[in-house]
């Protein structure tokens, strides 16, 4: 049997979680964060205080990948989920997995910045009013053109747009096929940007279609087993991301020189990752607590970063500590959260939301 027969058929579809994947999500939070803690950014129009670590902030800079490689993952991630779900499973998976962490975390972040605003000697910016803390709750605040409570909410925008396309293909009926097609015709999209009238951006999102169309060829090898499609399929995703990359870099601007280089090298290693565990390199891994790592990763992502500013800010007006200790205490702190919103919210909320979808 030739590997492209091979290729239409399931082979021994593996199911068990795959531990490694939790842990390259909480590594991959873990690098936002730093990329967020260990520069001095702007919030709110107010330049944060030098909090950043002046040698290793040239280093964390690069955390700013952990968000491309959520969407390496994501694809990965939905495209092996959507198999054999009806539309509206689909949905409610989507919908449980999303919302209810959001909802927890869009309040305790509007609280916290309401209670405890940041200031610097300027009139405080940034608390959300009412109206904008419901309009982000919808997790359409992007689209709606309503300033959003947290900003890493962008990044929700992109993965629902996604999920939106995906949904297409479940509809339609997922198989190796479509699914292969699917992503070599958003691939080919998104390379041809260029004469594509500017509203298409919005569809196809060029910028970011690489990263999922990489993962949905390697959920393919893992569920059907490599073929040269999909190994075209990945390399060429790549090679459509690297100068994508160089131009994110490029508009990074922190204030001291950030050579493009290691930023692609990071994502080559992410991809032979991930292309490692699609093909059951590490199916032996059963190192359990990375599942609780795992769930934490998003809820983390959605909390740390304003809610970190905040307590950067008065915990370095009010004590005399380094700064790697109050970035890694603001870290625990803030992973402790994470475990909270998903003990106590994630987890009895989900399973009520996801059958009431489906219902």
């Amino acid at each position: 049997m030739t590997s492209s027969m091979t290729a239409t058929r399931a082979v021994g579809v593996r199911t068990n979680r795959l531990h490694a994947l939790d842990g390259l999500r909480l590594v991959c939070a873990l690098a936002v964060a730093g990329f967020h803690y260990s520069v001095s950014w702007r919030l709110d129009g107010v330049r944060l205080p030098e909090y950043h670590l002046p040698t290793a902030s040239h280093v964390l800079i690069y955390g700013f990948l952990g968000v491309e490689m959520f969407f390496l993952i994501s694809g990965f991630v939905i495209g092996m989920s959507a198999f054999d779900r009806t539309p509206r499973q689909y949905a409610a998976a989507r919908i449980a997995r999303l919302y209810p962490a959001f909802w927890a975390c869009v309040v305790i972040t509007a609280a916290v910045v309401t209670i405890w605003p940041v200031s610097t000697g300027v009139p405080v910016s940034g608390v959300p009013t009412v109206r904008e803390i419901l309009v982000n709750l919808t997790m359409l605040g992007e689209p709606a053109g309503v300033k959003l409570v947290d900003t890493v909410y962008w990044t929700l925008w992109i993965e629902l747009r996604f999920y939106l396309l995906f949904a297409l293909l479940v509809m339609w009926g997922l198989t190796y096929r479509r699914v292969a097609g699917f992503a070599t015709v958003w691939l080919v999209a998104a390379s041809a940007g260029a004469v594509l009238p500017d509203w298409t951006d919005q569809v196809i999102m060029p910028g970011y279609a690489p990263y999922f169309v990489i993962g949905l060829a390697l959920c393919l090898m893992r569920r059907y087993g490599a073929a040269p499609w999909l190994w075209a399929l990945v390399a060429g995703g790549w090679l459509l991301a690297l100068p994508r990359l160089t131009a994110r870099v490029a508009d990074l601007r922190p204030g001291f020189p950030v050579p493009p280089a290691p930023a692609l090298v990071i994502l080559t290693l992410a991809v032979v990752v991930l292309t490692a565990i699609a093909l059951g390199c590490t199916d032996h891994w059963n190192v359990r607590w990375l599942a609780t790592a795992g769930a934490l990763t998003y809820p983390f992502y959605l909390l740390h970063q304003r809610i970190g500013y905040t307590v950067l800010r008065h915990a370095r007006e009010h004590t005399e500590l380094p700064a790697w200790l109050l970035l890694a205490g603001t870290v625990l702190l803030l992973l402790g959260v994470a475990w909270l919103v998903h003990r106590y919210v994630e987890r009895p909320l989900a399973p009520r939301l996801r059958s009431l979808v489906a219902a």
